[in-house]
């Protein structure tokens, strides 16, 4: 009986477990490439991104390869008062504001 239980503990491949080092390679190998994925979303979808402890704001940002304003954001309007006139490659974009902490309900100033 002894043996049987023996040949079949033999017989049978042995479960493969991850030892500590593979588990370690994987989590290096993934955590800076999930890191650096929102990133190059922002970047490629020409987004900029300002955080603070009330609110994090992305706002567009212009082209580089934008044929009419070629990267700058627009161009100036001649005449007697020069305006700059916005290029519509990333004016015409929504802003996205996500609220974090609430704003002070009280100002820093007194009231009279």
């Amino acid at each position: 009986m002894l043996l049987i239980r023996l040949r079949r503990r033999i017989g049978r491949p042995c479960p493969v477990r991850p030892t500590v080092r593979t588990r370690t390679a994987a989590l290096i190998a993934v955590v800076p490439a999930a890191a650096a994925l929102p990133f190059a979303v922002l970047k490629a979808g020409h987004w900029q991104l300002s955080a603070d402890r009330h609110r994090l704001e992305f706002t567009a940002r212009p082209r580089q390869g934008c044929p009419r304003c070629h990267g700058d954001g627009g161009w100036w309007v001649g005449g007697a008062n020069p305006e700059m006139e916005a290029c519509p490659c990333w004016s015409d974009r929504p802003e996205l504001r996500i609220r974090l902490l609430p704003l002070s309900p009280c100002p820093d100033e007194p009231p009279f």
